[in-house]
């Protein structure tokens, strides 16, 4: 730009009179007319409304005063952004300045007048600026139901909420599962917690599909990490079970417990979710045994009871997936994990009922009371699926024993009397409807 040039700039300012050719006035449907005296030279150059509608060409140009006063009608929504824009005109926008705008919101609507006044310059400015700030939930709304109606040159502001290629997605979900199962320090809790979270969201139909289809890759990808996890839970209770480790009451132990616990329960989730869970409930059965010899040999103290409690979480998705049928298991480790798993839970639910009751800290104990039932349900039906002589020796135990009240195994008691009961009837009926069979 040359001096003279830069003098003329300087020299047009909105709203001076004495220099002013040509009012634009802006009015409303409410009866709003507002005067603003601006300067022929600079509409023209920067907004293409302003070069048609001041051309020799316009079909009204002849017709007296009509050069000197343009009007623009608009809503009263929209009124001070037309003002904003018409200011804008006079600014020099070359990327110097970057504090033009005052929100997204005031850059969006001046976007949508400056679409429909073409001012290229002004366009290229707000679509910069929006594609570079970050937007709140409203905002980003709001961009949604707009810019999709501007066309190609407002297209980079939706860069960030375009799908994303399936190849990103997996990576990421890849990444995320190997950091949410790696039991990183105890710092970095919250962040793991995060992307435990986030992971399970990608895998969740709601409104929308899952964001993530499970090839098989997935899924072996899934196992290993979990089986990886379960291996160090292992070798901790390994260390237990040996005397390698003298206690599990003492902090650092409890907190390892815990956070390995409260990982294999959102574990589960993701493997039910995948459909993969076999492997893990088949590990977990093998070494029933062994984890339950070691909870109890902890105290009763708050932090151990609830290392307790996340077994017992991790234990009913197990045993979940075993009696309704996900996971088919021989009736010989049906029936050990409920011989393991039975007497704990029972013993346990009045111990964790009491702390919740009488501590201080009973809000890291609470369970959905849901998750209580759902177990009672379960262990309900893998009794009933087990031979008549195995739910025979079980409900005996439970009915000798003094904490009979959970899980209450009433129903399975009645289905077993039934059963009994009518038996030699029942099978006697299809002994001779397939004599009959065989006659013919």
């Amino acid at each position: 730009m040359d001096p003279i040039d830069k003098e003329e700039k300087i020299a047009c300012v909105i709203g001076d009179r004495l220099t002013s050719d040509v009012v634009v006035r802006l009015r409303t449907p409410e009866g709003r007319d507002d005067w603003l005296y601006c300067h022929s030279e600079t509409l023209v150059k920067n907004c293409k409304y302003f070069a048609d509608r001041l051309s020799e060409n316009w079909p009204t140009c002849q017709i007296l005063d009509s050069r000197n006063c343009v009007d623009i009608y608009c809503q009263e929504l929209d009124f001070d952004y037309h003002v904003n824009l018409i200011r804008l005109l006079y600014i020099v926008i070359d990327g110097s300045v970057d504090d033009l705008w005052h929100g997204v919101r005031n850059a969006l609507g001046i976007l949508q007048v400056a679409v429909e006044l073409g001012c290229p310059q002004i366009i290229t400015a707000c679509v910069n600026y929006l594609e570079a700030v970050t937007w709140e939930e409203a905002e980003e709304e709001e961009i949604l139901r707009i810019v999709p109606r501007m066309g190609l040159q407002a297209e980079p502001i939706l860069a960030r909420l375009q799908p994303v290629k399936q190849s990103a997605i997996v990576n990421i979900f890849v990444s995320a599962i190997r950091f949410s199962t790696s039991s990183p320090s105890p710092n970095m809790n919250d962040l793991k917690s995060s992307a435990q979270e986030q992971l399970e969201y990608m895998l969740t139909e709601d409104d929308d599909a899952p964001l993530l289809t499970a090839d098989d890759n997935i899924k072996v990808e899934v196992k290993e990490c979990v089986n990886r996890l379960f291996a160090r839970f292992i070798d901790s209770v390994t260390a237990f079970f040996s005397g390698t480790t003298e206690s599990l009451s003492e902090a650092g132990n409890v907190q390892l417990f815990q956070s390995y616990l409260t990982d294999l329960s959102w574990a589960c989730q993701i493997l039910s979710k995948l459909e993969i869970m076999r492997e893990f409930v088949e590990y977990w059965s093998d070494a029933s045994e062994k984890i339950v010899k070691v909870l109890e040999q902890g105290s009763s103290t708050t932090e151990v009871i609830e290392i307790k409690l996340r077994a017992v979480e991790v234990t009913s998705k197990v045993l979940e997936a075993i009696g309704y049928g996900t996971v088919i298991l021989p009736t010989a480790k049906r029936l050990q994990v409920l011989k393991v798993w039975l007497p704990f839970v029972r013993v346990t639910k009045p111990l964790i009922d009491s702390v919740t009751t009488n501590c201080e800290n009973a809000m890291l104990l609470k369970l959905d009371g849901e998750m209580w039932q759902s177990l009672e349900s379960t262990f309900v039906s893998i009794i009933l699926a087990l031979p008549s002589g195995d739910q025979a020796d079980i409900l005996t135990e439970w009915l000798d024993n003094e904490y009979m009240q959970y899980p209450d195994l009433t129903e399975a008691f009645e289905v077993w009397c039934y059963r009994s009961k009518v038996a030699k009837r029942r099978l006697s009926l299809v002994g001779d409807e397939h004599a009959m069979t065989n006659s013919f």
